[in-house]
């Protein structure tokens, strides 16, 4: 089952505080090397000092990961491209094939012309031997000249029929030369839409990179904390484990998981040919009767519309972008039945796409 909303409310100017790549250096430490987060200490110093706007900062770190995620995502699409490729490349290999033996063809039947040709010459040639006999024993005897008349019948009906044979050769010749020129025309054709669609498919794994670099950059900050950004079928999934956005069972986001939504938000917004489908995850945990949420179903709903409210809230990202699912229990991650797999499942993803249609329109046409 699945339930679909589309929200839009009014934008609102964000608000960033600056110095923010500071913000979480003493958390870093604890699970890191002392020597390589001193490096790292020394470089945002650096930055610090510099007095870069945090505004800046966000934006130019988000160009830094976006690219990572992406990449990984498209190698998948891009080996079934190839399989596809290779199969264009042994249709192609068999036009040419056929195109070949055409050709082989054509040689045969002209050597068949000539030869018919130089038949036709003879029987003329015996044509005027016979009708130079004929002429000289038209003063001999009836029945001599009956034969000879036949014969001369024979000739010419014989005659008739290979020059017949020779139009009809003719005419096989020049439909089996319009018949190549036509497979070349189509060669060429799919030649011309399979270097379209590579190219297509390059852009898009650039697409994707450049999107998943971007992401990860802007929630740098909240990696270990219940955010991965992983990419996978030709997506960008940014998954948020339950303990980053909500309380066990309440839809309201908390303040440190609005501020991670603000972050993507302002990243989705700067890409308008992303399209973004966000879907809540319960665990199997059934709800007790009279609460005011039904079920798990209810729960997921609910909780992908909360965060759908928050990512329209403060940006400019056009809501007719966005779909809105609750998967409920149904796709866990973990199946097992234990507390370890039920946090797993409670989770939300937002599962980011590049428009597609136009390498679906050179895929119609193949």
């Amino acid at each position: 089952m699945l339930f679909v909303n589309i929200f839009k409310l009014p934008c609102e100017k964000m608000v960033s505080a600056p110095c923010v790549f500071l913000c979480n250096l003493q958390e870093l430490f604890r699970y890191s090397n002392m020597t390589h987060w001193l490096k790292i200490g020394l470089v945002l110093g650096i930055a610090v000092s510099s007095c870069v706007p945090a505004s800046e900062f966000t934006e130019l770190t988000g160009n830094s990961n976006t690219l990572k995620r992406e990449r990984d995502e498209l190698m998948a699409e891009n080996e079934k491209l190839t399989v596809e490729n290779r199969e264009m490349l042994a249709r192609m290999d068999a036009v040419e094939l056929q195109q070949k033996n055409l050709m082989e063809d054509s040689i045969r039947l002209h050597n068949e012309i000539e030869t018919l040709k130089g038949e036709v010459a003879q029987l003329e040639r015996k044509y005027k031997d016979l009708e130079s006999t004929h002429e000289s024993l038209l003063r001999g005897n009836a029945r001599e000249t009956r034969r000879l008349l036949n014969e001369l019948q024979g000739t010419q009906e014989d005659l008739a029929g290979k020059e017949q044979m020779l139009k009809e050769l003719e005419r096989n010749i020049n439909d089996q030369r319009n018949d190549v020129n036509q497979l070349k025309a189509e060669l060429e054709a799919r030649n011309a839409r399979l270097m379209e669609l590579e190219e297509l498919l390059f852009q898009k794994d650039a697409i994707l990179d450049d999107l998943k670099r971007k992401v990860s950059d802007a929630l740098l900050g909240f990696e270990g904390e219940g955010l991965t950004v992983t990419r996978k079928n030709g997506k960008v999934y940014v998954s948020l484990e339950e303990k980053l956005l909500f309380k066990t069972g309440s839809t309201t986001v908390d303040p440190n998981g609005i501020r991670a939504l603000k972050q993507l938000s302002a990243v989705l917004a700067r890409n308008p040919d992303i399209n973004i489908m966000i879907e809540g995850h319960t665990d199997d945990v059934p709800f007790r009767k009279g609460s005011s949420i039904k079920d798990n179903w209810d729960l997921s709903v609910l909780r992908a519309t909360s965060i759908v409210r928050i990512l329209l809230e403060e940006s400019n990202i056009d809501p007719l972008r966005i779909t809105v699912a609750g998967r409920g229990e149904y796709l866990p991650v973990d199946p097992a039945d234990t507390p370890e797999a039920r946090r797993k499942n409670r989770r939300t993803e937002i599962i980011l796409s590049p428009n597609l249609d136009e390498l679906y329109r050179i895929l119609d046409l193949q």
